[in-house]
């Protein structure tokens, strides 16, 4: 039986902890870097607890995940007079709760005292942790859990980290410095076992610059997400020694390396139930923080994503309890879609044995890549407090030509070619982004779903041929143009409407409501597009809306004929118009597509499942990298 270090206490001064210092401890006085870099000094006197997000140790997943037999705090601390005392936290707990009788009392002194606490731990705990209070001024250093495992339970774990980056120099540079400093040459076992790789589909960096022992940049077609990843997971499979499993993490993203250095630590003792799990690390938002987004999605009934738990603060102890022993409610009646979960990859482990048993993701450039590789495996999935990334918000970062055009697309194929989302009807997610753009008048991305629809619709000779990058282009170029606010004012002017230079965000996303009534003739009118002879109002001023896609301000747009249509994050704009013409080819044109897939669904179902072994094979992706003549290592 040996001790294994899981956990390393953090204190890190990073932008993220700096906004959302809770994330690390909940103090009553500040906290320090001291001069050496590995020290942080505890103002005091003062109580800095560190039953935190970050900070405490996620016992019952250990436990659930893992070998772990009980669990331990190393701390080492010199100054002041101290007390270090466990605490705990189960569902009920709103404040961490104090472990009578397990605590170490360090008495003033200029030398290092060791602190070694083993840890008491109940059937019911959640989290456990440790407080310090402290008479005066408090150094640490090298903090962390452990826990007792057998030498022969500890797996072998060659981790390949994995980034597929188009022009994001910024993000990528600094996580690969970071990778370099804080794991790379770190004290911890991933050091010797972890290889980054860094696939370029912008062909922007520089690998002189960047690579160096355990990093690697590799210039690649850009085939999309898909293509990059694809592209990391063969380097994966060729790198020496071969990597066992590989971690796919989004480029624009904030990184914590203490993620990197758990997510390696929970690998090498998992236990057999899950030893081929994916782990699903946390989208954190950029904006905010604490709040965590996602870590787990899943496909509804009605062929839309979805997060599986809601968004929530991390910040918050009880929030941080609830996050870790969520279940997802799949027995209850309406909820038993929510089995069709899949992880997201702005950061997602994927056992090798996996990728080498079912093959690479779907050459559907963006979109959907995901999604369809986390169902079509059906894995257990294992998640962790303290896990994850944080990335910019979805609302930051829309694109019509993703969200309708992409997901539109891929999600058809998707479902054709590898069976996925047995339980989801991906016509009824088709139509409400067709009715909805028409809806508000946005006649280019109602188009574009169309289009991804009618792509599918072309069958798997589509996808197979070097056609994404192309496609995708097309789709851009096709979706709603924005044009700043500035020049917005000008059209506005132009056209005799008054756009108000002070907008806020309330007086864009401010929606009155419908009455039954006027709900009802706006759907039968199609807010007066069908026909409606009147139900247009002329004596009103244009409705400002939000861009967002699936915004709809219904009781703000009935019975206009103009909308001023506002992205305030980005600053720009655009005017629409109702056009009946246009309204009746795109809603005609959507209708005889819905009839021929109706006609033809069991024939595409077909073909797209036959060319599933194809597509998805080293061999193709070779073939459309460049890489079909030669060792990927050559």
């Amino acid at each position: 039986m040996r001790r294994f270090r899981i956990s390393n206490i953090l204190l890190d001064p990073t932008p993220q902890f700096i906004a959302a210092s809770t994330l690390l401890t909940r103090s009553t006085a500040p906290i320090e870097q001291g001069e050496d870099p590995s020290v942080r000094r505890l103002r005091g006197p003062g109580t800095h607890d560190f039953t935190t997000f970050f900070n405490a140790l996620s016992v019952e997943k250990w436990r659930r995940y893992t070998v772990a037999r009980g669990f331990h705090l190393h701390l080492e601390v010199r100054g002041a007079a101290a007390t270090v005392t466990q605490t705990r936290a189960d569902t009920y707990t709103w404040e961490s709760e104090r472990v009578v009788g397990n605590a170490i009392e360090v008495p003033v002194s200029e030398d290092w005292h060791d602190v070694d606490l083993d840890l008491v731990v109940s059937r019911h705990d959640v989290l456990v942790g440790f407080v310090c209070e402290t008479a005066g001024d408090v150094e640490v250093r090298n903090g962390f859990y452990s826990t007792d495992v057998e030498d022969s339970e500890i797996r072998p774990v060659e981790l390949a980290l994995c980034t597929t980056t188009f022009k994001k120099e910024r993000y990528v540079e600094q996580t690969i410095a970071l990778v370099k400093e804080e794991i790379l040459g770190s004290s911890d076992p991933i050091a010797d076992h972890v290889h980054f790789h860094v696939v370029d589909n912008g062909r922007t960096l520089d690998p002189d610059a960047l690579e160096g022992p355990g990093v690697s940049v590799h210039p690649n077609k850009n085939l999309g997400g898909a293509g990059g990843f694809a592209r990391g997971m063969i380097e994966a499979m060729e790198q020496t020694p071969k990597a066992t499993h590989v971690l796919l993490m989004d480029d624009d993203i904030a990184l914590s390396p203490q993620s990197i250095i758990r997510t390696y630590n929970l690998l090498s003792i998992a236990n057999e139930e899950y030893s081929q799990a994916f782990i699903s690390g946390m989208m954190m938002s950029l904006d905010e923080p604490a709040l965590r987004w996602e870590d787990l999605g899943y496909v509804t009934f009605n062929g839309a994503c979805a997060p599986l738990k809601w968004p929530a603060n991390m910040g918050l102890l009880h929030e941080a309890v609830l996050n870790e022993s969520f279940e997802p409610p799949s027995y209850m009646p309406g909820c038993g879609d929510m089995v069709q979960t899949y992880a997201a990859w702005w950061y997602c482990v994927i056992p090798m044995a996996t990728i080498e048993r079912e093959g690479l993701p779907l050459p559907i450039f963006v979109r959907c890549d995901d999604v369809e590789y986390g169902l079509r495996v059906k894995p257990k999935f294992m998640t962790m407090n303290g896990i994850g990334v944080w990335h910019l918000p979805f609302n930051m970062r829309y694109s019509a030509a993703v969200e309708r055009y992409q997901m539109m697309r891929n999600s058809f194929i998707a479902q054709a070619t590898t069976g996925i989302a047995p339980m989801s009807d991906f016509t009824k997610e088709l139509y409400r982004n067709v009715h909805l753009e028409l809806k508000k008048f946005n006649y280019d991305n109602a188009e574009l779903a169309v289009q991804g629809f009618e792509d599918f619709l072309r069958g798997p000779e589509f996808i197979s041929r070097p056609v994404s990058e192309k496609s995708f282009l097309e789709a851009n170029d096709h979706a709603e143009h924005l044009v700043s606010l500035p020049e917005l004012r000008e059209q506005a002017q132009a056209e005799g409407i008054t756009c108000d230079e002070d907008l806020t965000s309330l007086d864009v996303i401010w929606d009155p409501r419908r009455s039954l009534l006027e709900r009802i003739e706006d759907f039968i009118t199609f807010n007066g597009q069908r026909f409606g002879a009147g139900y247009v109002r002329k004596d009103t001023d244009p409705a400002v809306i939000d861009y967002l896609g699936w915004a709809y301000p219904a009781g703000k747009i009935r019975r206009r004929s103009t909308l001023v249509v506002i992205d305030l994050p980005h600053h720009k704009g655009a005017i629409r118009h109702l056009d009946r013409a246009r309204f009746k080819a795109t809603w005609e044109r959507f209708k005889r597509d819905m009839k021929f897939y109706k006609q033809n669904k069991e024939r595409l179902d077909r073909e797209y499942s036959a060319a599933r072994a194809s597509l998805t094979s080293v061999a193709h992706w070779k073939k459309e990298l460049g890489l079909a003549t030669f060792s990927v290592r050559d």
